[in-house]
């Protein structure tokens, strides 16, 4: 079993940057990355990465968002600038291992105009 757990999340206004972190309770050498979900939304892929580095990002946030990790310390980073009310939701984190994802609880991000 692996354990996520998040940080990082808060209020920002539109335009400013925050930087949410996952710890994994293992080794990370696997895919992990970043969903997102607003109230009334679907859930949405905000960016994954692969144990090599590899990175890939939700349309809609290409150009502001960096995923990135450090296997030493168990971690990815999701740094998020430029942001905007409609970045609002909570970010979950997860990790996928063979054929299961495990998540985190999640991190509220709120962005007001």
């Amino acid at each position: 079993q692996v354990h996520l757990v998040e940080s990082g999340g808060g209020l920002v206004q539109a335009g400013g940057s925050l930087r949410l972190s996952c710890a994994a309770s293992g080794s990370i050498f696997s895919i992990m990355g970043w969903y997102r979900q607003a109230p009334g939304k679907q859930r949405e892929l905000v960016a994954s990465i692969t144990s090599g580095g590899s990175s890939n990002y939700g349309d809609s946030v290409k150009g502001r968002f960096t995923i990135s990790r450090d296997n030493a310390k168990n971690t990815v980073y999701l740094q998020m600038n430029s942001l905007k009310p409609e970045d609002t939701a909570v970010y979950k984190c997860y990790i996928t291992i063979g054929s299961m994802n495990y998540w985190g609880q999640g991190t509220q991000v709120t962005v007001s105009s």
